[in-house]
């Protein structure tokens, strides 16, 4: 799934993203922390992983491997 980064708070490494389709999702400290990633900044297009229950798994740079 792909959107873009509507929060990220680098004090807690957490924040929140819109889907294209809109739907707002939010990510926590662990789904930034497995990204490899050092920050996130607003309005920056990622794509996210989620587990079978639909919590973010892991949030990605799209072409950053």
């Amino acid at each position: 799934m792909q959107g873009t980064i509507a929060t990220f708070d680098p004090d807690t490494r957490s924040g929140s993203l819109l889907l294209d389709d809109g739907t707002p999702l939010e990510f926590g400290e662990e789904a930034f922390q497995r990204s490899g990633l050092r920050l996130l900044r607003l309005g920056q297009r990622v794509t996210v992983e989620s587990d079978a229950s639909g919590v973010v798994c892991r949030v990605l740079i799209p072409g950053v491997a």
